[in-house]
């Protein structure tokens, strides 16, 4: 099994046969990147979306005008509505999503940090709030992280019969 967050991800995608999509926000393609820098991560990956827009996360993502107007982007709600849409538009098993504020300044009142990430399988969905410290790169290395260790935790769960 792979020793890094990423390759860990692709062995079990692999080993369970599923396919991952991203719709990445603040962390701008950097976890695709970490993904398809692993070999052979095309066998799970059939690509993502980097929705930096509001205009883009509901054009791409399908994200509702609703939600971004009352929620806004860094929101729980927005990262459920960016990994559905994914899932939905390229036929994935599995889609992470990632919004947040990366800064360095606050945008739409929330706290440089604040990062929410999004899973979709199967019709389910798992939602988690970060606050990371640290400088922008910092904070979306650690997003970028957290994704993976949520996605790691779902290919883990015993089978359900």
């Amino acid at each position: 099994m792979g020793t890094t967050l990423q390759e860990r991800a692709v062995d079990l995608l692999k080993e369970k046969g599923l396919s991952l999509t991203l719709c990445e926000s603040c962390t701008g393609g950097l976890l695709a990147s970490m993904i398809t820098g692993v070999p052979g991560a095309s066998a799970v990956f059939p690509g993502s979306f980097v929705t930096y827009s509001l205009k883009q996360k509901h054009r791409m993502a399908g994200v509702s005008a609703t939600i971004l107007r009352k929620k806004g982007a860094v929101s729980a709600k927005c990262a459920r509505a960016m990994a559905r849409g994914a899932a939905m538009k390229t036929g994935a098993d599995l889609a992470l999503s990632v919004t947040g504020n990366a800064g360095p300044e606050p945008s739409e009142d929330k706290p440089v940090g604040l990062v929410y990430i999004g899973l979709y399988r199967a019709g389910k969905h798992t939602e988690r709030e970060c606050m990371f410290e640290g400088d922008r790169g910092g904070i979306r290395q650690k997003a970028c992280e957290e994704a993976l260790l949520l996605l790691i935790e779902e290919l883990e769960k015993p089978e359900q019969s």
